[in-house]
């Protein structure tokens, strides 16, 4: 492993989701015992039909009858009390993993597409989570803490009778094995159901962000094509999921149902031949019933266990193999150089290197233009200046100290990044600029607008700087967004301040606001770095580096490295640039 690189995750270590859930141990001990006491409980009808049969009718005590309803009535209530008390514990138990891992899947969602690419699943680690918590605050873990108590339950059918005892086994074993059939015929098609959904809202979600393309080159019938055959899919395997369970769910109703009135016969056959009392005939009926009702349960609600128990192992592996990142040392705020040392990049999720052996220092207040065709490499090494991109190979240092060494947080408060895809979050201005801080500072937002040229134009919007921009900034237009977007940047003074084609859909008052904003942060002591196609978007660096096929063709003064891009034309006229090394610039 190479010297600095994160340590592998240990696999064999407990998963984050079984820690979580080992801090509920104690209510799920509260449960065990609430489970016991409502399971006893469950004996009151049998027993108290069966004094009813043999002590009441042939004593004809009406005493005896109204004591046995008043303590009844008392235990019923008891049991109802525990059972609303387990009921909230559990809903409580789903709450507290919710609450202890959702901050963690989230981070993992977000940080899921620099580390492994962007994958069709990447809002599955959240639905997975859903998907436990669901599981554990219904009644599927009732039917677990419940079916430890069957033998209990048929032993006092064997202590009524073993004929009695032997039927209710019997009952028993079919509803296990039904169970286990269910079990067996839904793993596949609820892992697929599952596949087919990501599927099918993926599609949805990507035809809705292009909705104007779709409709301008008629491609909405087409896409509705796709859709309909992901839409299909989906509802095939739900239905073969749903036939499966809600099949053998009503097998086992209709089992639990022909048990009842077997234990019945079977209990009227004792009683003819005088081996049995009639109490013993609605007794063993009802605690028959009552034993195999937990397995019941567990078939109903087996569809949610399977999805729970996949999600599970899912999130599991997902959380080892993207461990939270260590408490760091803060150090001092970078404010001298910024060091790219033999640096190479590939995308997430692949082994192609996009962008290799970058080498270069800036001083403070210096700027950097990087120039070149495009599918040079001028994009992935700004992703990776910034760090959302890890070096293969190399270091990034602002100062002395690697960006791996500054924890994501405190690191992104030193830089300023305007990316080539403008995105912007459902909020107001001000929230967007001052980059959802819980308590920004007003003047700062403010100061951040004067200095991206953006301020007189968020004046002039509905609301100001409260105006609500929409989700991806669809309130404003692009050149709108673009420059909120650089204002965002520029917040709180940034050391290092990299800007993705910065200009790509400004006007000529928005190329000469962002020369002002570059030559502000150099005037300040800070690092610009300007990814560029435009010649008016390099006007305020004073260094040039050029990139062709992924590799850094030149690298010095701005002048200098424009003259030698700069050839004598052969033909009568101004010079040309050589586009194939300089693109447009």
């Amino acid at each position: 492993m190479p010297p600095g690189s994160p340590p592998h995750p240990n696999l064999n270590a407990p998963s984050e989701l079984r820690t979580a859930l080992d801090a509920c141990r104690s209510a799920f001990i509260g449960i065990g015992v609430m489970s016991g006491m409502i399971n006893v409980l469950y004996l009151t009808g049998s027993f108290f039909m069966l004094e009813v049969y043999d002590r009441v009718l042939p004593s004809r005590s009406v005493p005896t009858l109204v004591g046995l309803i008043i303590l009844a009535a008392f235990l019923y209530i008891a049991l109802g009390v525990l059972d609303m008390i387990r009921g909230r514990v559990l809903v409580r138990i789903g709450a507290t993993l919710d609450e202890k891992l959702n901050a963690r899947v989230f981070d993992t969602i977000a940080r899921l597409p620099l580390k492994a690419g962007q994958r069709p699943d990447g809002l599955q680690p959240l639905r997975d989570l859903d998907a436990i918590r669901t599981f554990l605050s219904g009644l599927g873990p009732v039917a677990f803490f419940d079916l430890p108590w069957l033998p209990v339950y048929l032993a006092i059918c064997f202590a009524f009778h073993p004929l009695i005892g032997v039927t209710a086994l019997v009952g028993a074993i079919i509803l296990v094995a039904l169970t286990l059939l269910t079990e067996t015929m839904t793993r596949d098609a609820v892992k697929q159901s599952a596949q087919a959904g990501t599927l099918r809202l993926n599609l949805v979600e990507a035809s809705r962000r292009n909705a104007e393309a779709l409709i301008a080159m008629g491609m909405v019938g087409r896409v509705a094509s796709r859709f309909d055959a992901q839409n299909k899919r989906y509802r095939d395997t739900q239905q073969r999921v749903s036939d499966v369970s809600g099949g053998l769910g009503a097998v086992s109703k209709v089992l639990r149902m022909m048990l009842q009135s077997a234990v019945l016969g079977v209990g009227a056959y004792l009683v003819i031949y005088q081996m049995a009392t009639a109490g013993i005939i609605i007794a063993g009926s009802i605690l028959s019933a009552r034993a195999l009702a937990p397995v019941d349960l567990a078939i109903a609600n087996w569809r949610g266990f399977v999805a729970a128990r996949q999600g599970w192992t899912r999130l599991s592996h997902l959380l080892t193999l993207m461990p939270s990142q260590p408490p760091l040392m803060t150090l001092h705020p970078p404010n001298r150089s910024l060091s790219v040392e033999s640096a190479s990049v590939a995308p997430p999720g692949t082994q192609k290197i996009v962008a290799q052996d970058i080498a270069f220092k800036l001083e403070k207040g210096s700027a950097l233009g990087i120039i070149g065709p495009s599918g040079s490499g001028k994009s992935s090494v700004a992703r990776m200046l910034v760090g959302v991109w890890t070096p293969a190979r190399g270091k990034i240092r602002l100062d002395a100290a690697a960006l791996d060494q500054w924890s994501s947080e405190s690191l992104g408060s030193y830089i300023g990044y305007l990316p080539q895809g403008v995105e912007l979050l459902a909020g107001t201005v001000a929230q967007n600029i001052a980059r959802f801080e819980e308590t920004p500072d007003a003047s700062k937002i403010i100061e951040a607008a004067k200095t991206a040229g953006v301020h007189e134009m968020i004046l002039a919007l509905p609301e100001g700087y409260d105006t609500q921009i929409g989700e991806q900034g669809a309130a404003l237009s692009a050149g709108q967004a673009q420059r909120v977007a650089l204002a965002r940047a520029l917040y709180r003074d940034p050391f290092m301040v990299v800007l993705d084609e910065p200009n790509s859909n400004l006007d000529a008052e928005g190329d000469e606001a962002l020369t002002k904003a570059i030559l502000a942060v150099r005037a300040r002591g800070g690092i610009v770095i300007v990814v560029a196609h435009r010649p008016s978007a390099i006007a305020g660096v004073d260094l040039l580096m050029v990139m062709k096929s992924g590799r850094q063709q030149a690298f010095g003064p701005k002048e200098a490295i424009m003259s030698k891009l700069i050839a004598p034309s052969p033909l009568p006229g101004p010079p040309r640039a050589v586009s194939e090394v300089g693109g447009k610039v």
